[in-house]
C-alpha cells in the first residue's frame, strides 16, 4: 500500500500469520509458519498485536527497549511467543501489556501459568524488564504516543478483542479470531470497527467448504471466518485494502495463493498475510 505525500502515518509488519498452531516445512516457506504477531509503528512508538511465536523474531530483529502490547485474547497461539521475547529479559527495558481482566489480571495469569513447571523452565518473574499490565475491554480507547487504539469485542468463543489504530486520519484494523453471527449475518461490531479503514487485517482461516463442514467437521461456532466472510466484511465496511490473516496450519503456500486469488475476485484489493510483509498507511 502506498502512503500519502506526507509519508506513512502507520507502518505495519507481519511477524506471525498462522492460527491455532505453528506450521513448518518446505511447503510453508513463502507464507511462513509462525503464529499471530503484528507490529505497527506510529512515529517512535512500537505497538505489538498478539504474542504468538512470531514475537521471537521481532525481538531478535528489532530488539526494542520499549513497546506497547495489545492482546486480542489469551488462547495459546496468541501468547506462546512471549517466553521467547528476548528484550523482556533485559533490565532497563519497559513494556506495557494491555489485556483482558481487571487490571489485566487474566493476561498476567495466562503469561505466568505458561511459564511455570512442568511447562517451562523459566518463570515470568525472571524477566528483567519492567512489565506494566493494563486492562483493556470493549470500548476502551488507549493513547500511545501519536496514535489512538480502540478495542471492540468480537464474536469468538470466550471473547476476543479487535483493535483499530488511528493516527493522522489513517486507520489500521487488527481483527483476528471472529466469525459471523449464528444467523450468518456479519458481526456488526466488526463492520463498525473496520468502517472506512485504510487497512483491514482480518481472520480468514477457512475455506467455505471447511467452514460449512462440506470437507471435514463443520467449523461454525469455532470462532473463525471463511475467506468469503472476510471479503464480505471488507466490502460492507468500505475498507481500502484487506489482508487475509490467521491462516490455517493445514494450508500450505499453494493453498494460500489459491485463496488469495479467489478472494480478489470478490474484493480486488486483497492480499494474504505473509511473514516479513511490510505495508505503509
Amino acid at each position: 500500500m502506498m502512503s500519502g505525500a506526507g509519508g506513512p502515518m502507520l507502518t505495519v509488519r507481519f511477524w506471525g500469520v498462522r492460527g491455532s498452531v505453528a506450521a513448518g516445512g518446505a511447503g510453508y516457506a513463502e507464507v511462513g509458519g509462525n503464529t499471530s504477531c503484528v507490529a505497527v509503528r506510529a512515529g517512535d512508538e512500537l505497538l505489538v498485536f498478539d504474542a504468538g511465536t512470531g514475537l521471537r523474531g521481532l525481538g531478535a530483529s528489532e530488539n526494542p527497549r520499549q513497546a506497547s502490547f495489545f492482546f486480542s485474547h489469551l488462547h495459546w497461539d496468541h501468547i506462546q511467543g512471549f517466553p521467547f521475547f528476548g528484550p523482556a529479559f533485559v533490565p532497563g527495558n519497559r513494556f506495557t501489556l494491555h489485556g483482558p481482566g481487571k487490571g489485566a489480571g487474566r493476561l498476567l495469569d495466562a503469561l505466568e501459568n505458561q511459564m511455570r513447571a512442568p511447562s517451562f523452565p523459566v518463570t515470568l518473574e525472571a524477566m528483567g524488564a519492567r512489565l506494566d499490565f493494563s486492562e483493556v475491554k470493549d470500548g476502551s480507547r488507549v493513547a500511545v504516543g501519536p496514535a489512538t487504539v480502540t478495542a471492540r469485542a468480537l464474536n469468538h468463543p470466550g471473547g476476543c478483542l479487535g483493535y483499530r489504530v488511528e493516527r493522522g486520519g489513517r486507520a489500521v484494523v487488527y481483527a483476528t479470531d471472529f466469525e459471523p453471527l449464528d444467523d450468518g449475518a456479519l458481526d456488526p461490531v466488526a463492520v463498525e470497527l473496520a468502517r472506512g479503514a485504510d487497512l483491514l487485517i482480518a481472520d480468514a482461516q477457512y475455506t467455505a467448504d471447511e467452514y460449512a463442514g462440506r470437507c471435514g467437521p463443520c467449523r461454525k461456532g469455532w470462532g473463525h471466518n471463511a475467506v468469503e466472510h472476510a471479503t464480505a466484511l471488507a466490502e460492507a465496511a468500505g475498507v481500502k485494502q484487506l489482508v487475509l490473516f490467521h491462516h490455517d496450519p493445514s494450508h500450505d503456500d499453494a493453498s494460500i495463493d489459491g485463496l488469495e486469488a479467489q478472494a480478489r475476485q470478490a474484493f480486488s484489493a486483497t492480499r494474504a498475510a505473509r511473514e516479513g510483509l511490510v505495508l505503509e498507511v
